[in-house]
């Protein structure tokens, strides 16, 4: 008895320690299966606060096993906040599990209080999502104690420069080299004739052997193409008789041929025997029935009738008279006819390209610079060329003046001196004595004139300079601006003068008398034109300076050539 309970106290033993082991590794599978089902997410940033513009590193960790498969977020599912980029992901072993973090660079360019919301991670088809982050940005601030605050400036007028003239000359240019090139490539270069054009520009025997030859070479026959083999036998005999008999060969039917062969030979213009016409009549009939009855002949009688065409041909050729002196006259005459009408269309070609090339550059021009601008510049507008050929800047008399002009400025004798040696109804004799008289009376009294002229013979703009030594050193600036006028006034050239004056100041400070208005100026054909004037008067002990222009009313170039010179005037103190 104490045995049995002994083994069954033994036996009660086991069962609990068996129950306690199962129990055991139950726990221990279950943690395991449950770690692999659940991954760790989390997600940080470097920093929660930033100025406008400035960047946070928003980094996402997932601990999963080496099975998952993880699709983190992508494209712009950040808003309000914007990603500037997004990192490789890196993958880390952790023991058993993968630790995989990726990085996203962030930003925000409104200042304020942003929510990063939270992203969606997908593990193994099934959603996971990340906690949501607080973002402040803050605004940049603009210190306005340390650096004064000042309005925009207004807007500066810039004299437009030369440089998109360039442009548009070497962009013109570029178009007139292509089009040069292309009229070489296309009309003017010799070009390589391709074998077929080699042969188009044989005499009409060579050419018919060379085709008959390539004839006989060709794979119509192995092909079983007999309608194409005659087609092209027929042909080639054909545009022989027409090019070189001068007979209409191409247009015609086979009895029509033969009947115009036959009047030919009875007529003696073409010394072929029945027989050969016979036999040609044959041949023709058989291509007939070939292209349209679509009959097959043997093999050997289509060899046989290209080699018959062929001895036709060299007949003929033999048949036909030789040509006539004045029958070569012709044929030398039409060549040449040929040639000149050939250089015709090339002249034509290149012409019709000029004009549409300066075509495409005038009407660019004019959308650009204006209708007029472009014509003036086109008819070479006296006053615009000289507005913008180059300008120089000298001085003149002492003490001296300093004045630019679109030229030199040229000492002249005076144009008193002038009047009295262009005079024609006086003598030579009478001229010099008026002169040594004139020269006298300057000695006499002090007086010295120094005149400069503006070297240009265009009457469109008229520029002169005097310098005067006077005999006192009281030089009253109103009254010998006064007498200036009436001087002109007394001039034969000039009348209706309308006289306004205004106090001048030049730029370093030295005071003037500014005169200008109209007057009526007589131009080489003896007509008056009404033009605008400015006198520019300054007086120094024992000196007056007077600058004159004159030009045409209306005349916008002119305009700003005066504006220009009397800008740059400036009376020298040493």
């Amino acid at each position: 008895m104490q045995f049995k309970k002994q083994t069954k106290h033994d036996n009660f033993i086991k069962t609990c320690c068996t129950r306690a082991v199962s129990l055991m590794l139950f726990f221990v599978f279950s943690n395991a299966i449950l770690a692999q089902k659940n991954p760790i997410i989390s997600s940080k940033a470097d920093t929660t606060a930033i100025k406008i513009g400035e960047q946070i590193i928003w980094t996402v960790s997932v601990e999963i096993d080496s099975t998952d498969h993880v699709i983190f977020p992508e494209g712009q599912t950040f808003s309000p906040l914007e990603m500037v980029e997004a990192m490789i992901a890196d993958t880390t072993q952790k023991k058993e599990r993968i630790l995989l973090e990726k990085s996203y660079i962030l930003t925000q360019f409104d200042s304020g209080s942003f929510k990063l919301p939270t992203q969606f991670i997908s593990i193994n088809d099934q959603a996971f999502y990340t906690d949501s982050l607080r973002v402040q940005v803050a605004d940049v601030k603009v210190d306005t104690f340390v650096q004064k605050m000042y309005d925009i400036k207004e807007l500066m007028e810039v004299e437009k420069g030369n440089s998109s003239w360039l442009k548009i000359m070497l962009a013109i240019l570029a178009i007139l080299l292509f089009i040069a090139g292309v009229l070489y490539w296309f009309v003017f270069r010799k070009k390589p004739l391709t074998e077929e054009e080699q042969v188009a520009l044989l005499p009409p025997y060579d050419r018919a052997m060379i085709e008959l030859k390539n004839l006989e070479n060709s794979k119509y026959l192995i092909q079983d193409q007999y309608k194409a083999y005659y087609s092209e036998l027929t042909e080639i005999v054909r545009s022989y008789l027409e090019d070189d008999v001068q007979i209409t060969a191409l247009e015609s039917t086979t009895d029509e041929l033969i009947d115009k062969l036959e009047l030919m030979s009875d007529a003696g213009k073409l010394e072929l025997d029945k027989a050969t016409i016979t036999q040609f009549k044959q041949i023709l009939q058989t291509a007939d029935l070939v292209k349209f009855a679509r009959l097959k002949p043997e093999m050997s009688v289509a060899k046989e009738n290209r080699k018959s065409i062929e001895q036709i041909v060299i007949k003929t050729h033999e048949a036909l008279p030789e040509p006539t002196e004045e029958e070569l006259m012709q044929q030398a005459e039409y060549q040449e006819e040929l040639e000149r009408k050939k250089q015709k269309k090339k002249i034509v070609i290149v012409a019709l390209s000029v004009a549409a090339v300066l075509l495409v550059s005038a009407i660019a021009a004019t959308y650009y610079y204006g209708f007029k601008n472009t014509k003036d510049t086109i008819l070479r507008h006296p006053t615009k060329i000289l507005l913008e050929s180059e300008w120089i800047s000298s001085g003149y008399g002492y003490p001296r003046m300093q004045i630019d002009a679109p030229g030199v400025l040229k000492r002249s004798e005076g144009e008193m001196i002038s009047s009295i040696v262009n005079m024609d109804t006086v003598s030579d004799a009478k001229k010099k004595a008026a002169l040594e008289m004139l020269k006298k009376f300057y000695a006499s009294k002090n007086f010295e004139m120094r005149e400069f002229l503006l070297d240009t013979a265009s009457e469109d703009f008229y520029l002169k300079y005097e310098d005067m030594t006077m005999p006192s050193d009281s030089v009253n600036l109103e009254k010998e601006a006064i007498d200036g006028i009436e001087m002109m006034e007394k001039q034969e050239r000039f009348k209706n003068i309308i006289v306004k004056d205004d106090v001048y100041t030049t730029p370093e400070g030295s005071e003037g008398l500014k005169q200008y208005g109209t007057l009526s100026y007589k131009n080489k054909e003896g007509n008056f034109d009404k033009k605008k004037y400015t006198i520019l008067n300054f007086v120094r002990p024992g000196n007056l300076k007077r600058l004159t222009m004159i030009w045409n009313v209306e005349d916008e170039y002119a305009e700003k050539i005066a504006e220009r010179v009397i800008s740059s005037v400036e009376i020298k103190a040493e």
